[in-house]
């Protein structure tokens, strides 16, 4: 395939990704508080995490995320460093500015580190916003960099092949059809 083919594809996977950052959310979300809801949460200090467990709800403005437990790590000044959220599967939603359509995904395993701008959907990876979809076992965005990376289950860069018995998965990009517009009701003569 010629690299100028895959210029849409490409443009289409970092448009469906580009939304969970704070600069293509609503310009209000970063601004609204976090309510994390949960059947239990602990908080350790010493290891400077907390972790919530059972039905956990988060939202903050127009960002809303679920799952079966989340966990947070914490640095010295109490910033945010890690965040690690797990389901089956795993889901959040987000409305970006200007778009009528939420922004979704969903995996079993969610990453988020602060440090390096990095936000990882892990095993049956799925993004949607409309009709558009882009799957795979893995989706990482750089948030800062705007760099989208897909991948399917073969060997990783450090050479692991897939599980044992998993199929190894591939990267799969639905791009809809442009919807046509009518044709304006001519006037029947009289």
């Amino acid at each position: 395939m010629k690299s100028t083919a895959r210029i849409p594809e490409l443009a289409a996977m970092a448009w469906l990704l580009a939304a969970p950052t704070a600069a293509h959310a609503l310009a209000t979300d970063k601004d609204q508080p976090i309510e994390i809801e949960a059947d239990y949460a602990q908080l350790d200090e010493s290891k400077q995490l907390t972790v919530y467990t059972g039905g956990v709800v988060v939202i903050q403005g127009s960002i809303r995320m679920s799952g079966d437990k989340l966990t947070v790590y914490y640095d010295d000044d109490q910033q945010l460093k890690d965040a690690y959220l797990e389901g089956k599967p795993a889901r959040f939603k987000q409305r970006p500015d200007g778009k009528d359509e939420d922004f979704e995904g969903e995996s079993r395993r969610m990453e988020y580190h602060a440090r390096d701008d990095l936000l990882h959907l892990i095993d049956d990876a799925r993004l949607t916003q409309g009709k558009q979809t882009l799957t795979g076992p893995r989706i990482s965005y750089d948030t800062k960099l705007s760099i989208l990376t897909a991948r399917g289950r073969g060997p990783d860069a450090a050479g692991t092949k897939p599980e044992a018995g998993k199929p190894a998965g591939r990267v799969k990009i639905v791009i809809p059809p442009k919807q046509k517009k009518a044709a304006p009701p001519t006037a029947k003569p009289q």
